[in-house]
């Protein structure tokens, strides 16, 4: 319900020192001190990262423990369902803890053995290019904070949840990890910000909303759906479109609700075959010609 690198609610770093993470209106925890504080302390400890150093430590509290086992232990059920063999595969691969929120150091050195990926603490908004284009050096920016504890099973903006159990147990895949370094790759090849955004797109339809056909089941592989307890129940009932660069590259998608158009691989090889071979290869001008075929 959310898209990588543009769904956050802004920080800022005021004349002081202090960094605020400013929440709408509508957040579950925009009334609630207690986890604004815990916010901007989250927040300020990304920003005084430096890349290369040992991602600081977040000291979770026993409220925000309790909403990752509850969250972890009900979407194992559903993942046994509707997840891709690949995914479950490469989620009990990596192994992470169920009873409590684990830090990003700690994923980064799980996955690390595994692919070669490791994580990077994000505060709030990445620009896009670096968001994707660290894909290709096997870095993946991510929050550290956790939703609020009143709704474990909503969140209006990526939190470690999502960060976490969508995407670490996909990039635990080889095959998954290299699409994403593919991806990467794309978005520092392509020079103008209508081929970036068209890029972007394929990743949203597919790493992140992407669902593909296993047998007469249809099976999702994105984070998003992934660590989604609403939407991980509705993605069978929406319109299911046939994996097309072309359409995912120029479709118009609302990032506030579940989404009604998802495009489903014939197989993880079409995946592979269509997308891969798309971020393998695209410059601007593949991506002009993609977009005057719609």
């Amino acid at each position: 319900m959310f898209e990588e690198a543009q769904y956050f609610a802004p920080v800022e770093t005021r004349d002081d020192g202090s960094v605020v993470v400013e929440l709408a209106k509508s957040h579950p925890g925009f009334a609630d001190a207690v986890y604004r504080e815990r916010r901007n302390a989250i927040a300020a400890l990304a920003l005084n990262h430096t890349r290369g150093e040992p991602i600081p430590h977040v000291d979770y509290t026993a409220e925000e423990h309790h909403v990752w086992a509850l969250v972890t232990s009900e979407l194992a059920v559903k993942h046994r369902m509707y997840a891709v063999r690949e995914f479950l595969a490469a989620a009990e691969r990596l192994g992470l803890p169920r009873d409590r929120v684990p830090q990003l150091q700690e994923v980064g050195e799980l996955l690390a053995p595994i692919t070669g990926f490791r994580y990077l603490p994000a505060a709030g908004l990445v620009p896009l290019r670096d968001f994707y284009g660290v894909l290709a050096d096997g870095l993946f920016h991510s929050t550290q904070y956790i939703r609020h504890h009143s709704v474990p099973f909503y969140t209006p903006e990526p939190d470690i949840i999502h960060e976490v159990i969508g995407h670490a147990s996909t990039l635990a895949s080889s095959r998954f990890a290299e699409l994403y370094r593919l991806a990467g790759r794309a978005a520092r090849r392509v020079e103008t910000d209508e081929a970036l955004e068209f890029v972007s797109k394929v990743f949203w339809f597919t790493l992140e909303f992407g669902v593909m056909w296993e047998g007469a089941e249809l099976k999702a592989y994105g984070a998003g759906i992934l660590s989604s307890y609403g939407e991980i129940e509705e993605f069978r009932g929406m319109d299911i479109r046939p994996l097309d660069l072309s359409a995912m590259g120029t479709t118009q998608y609302d990032i506030t609700k579940y989404q009604e158009v998802l495009f489903a691989a014939a197989s993880l090889d079409h995946l592979e075959d269509v997308v891969g071979a798309f971020w393998d290869t695209c410059d601007d001008d593949a991506v002009a010609r993609l977009v005057s075929a719609v």
